[in-house]
């Protein structure tokens, strides 16, 4: 009799440690997945950042000056429930303004153009990386709480569904071309 309450004892701490270790684990993913998304907003707003001041400075024409501004403001201004639709315009306008490496040189060959002109690119490049790194921090955690287990012993607490960030992220292939 002893002996077998002993075993029950044991089993329950195995199993309390068991689940006490999974809601750590997912602890700590919903932080990655906090972490990821600072660092996400942070390269998205860099982006339209740059876009924006790249529109305004003048070395663009007027045109494409407009559209890139807008695209760029838009994202900038954009709700949480906006956030990736305009994230993408962004995008496409991006592709749209700098289509041909022609506008590319152009921007380059302004006063303070090659240094825009940098500065956009590595804004164009991060943001993929930084959507990636999101995305698979969400992935993560949502495999592991579709686990019967932490939904039985609801290990997630009241954190929410984590949701991925979807966009087109595709860069300008005439500003990826020329810096690679």
């Amino acid at each position: 009799m002893t002996t077998t309450l002993i075993w029950i004892a044991v089993a329950l701490v195995a199993i309390g440690l068991y689940l006490s270790w999974t809601a750590g684990r997912l602890d700590r993913l919903h932080a990655r997945i906090d972490a990821a998304r600072a660092a996400l907003d942070a390269q998205l707003l860099r982006r339209a950042s740059v876009a924006q001041e790249l529109a305004t400075s003048g070395v663009l024409d007027p045109a494409a000056s407009i559209v890139l501004y807008e695209a760029a403001h838009a994202a900038r201004q954009a709700e949480e429930e906006q956030r990736e639709v305009s994230e993408s315009e962004l995008s496409q306008a991006l592709r749209a303004v700098f289509a041909e490496p022609a506008q590319v040189e152009a921007v380059r060959e302004a006063p303070g153009g090659e240094e825009a002109a940098r500065e956009l690119t590595e804004a164009v490049r991060r943001v993929p990386m930084a959507r990636r790194f999101h995305n698979d921090a969400v992935r993560a955690a949502r495999a592991l709480r579709r686990h019967r287990k932490v939904r039985w012993f609801r290990l997630a607490g009241h954190a929410p569904f984590p949701m991925a960030f979807e966009m087109d992220d595709e860069p300008p292939a005439a500003l990826v071309d020329r810096a690679a």
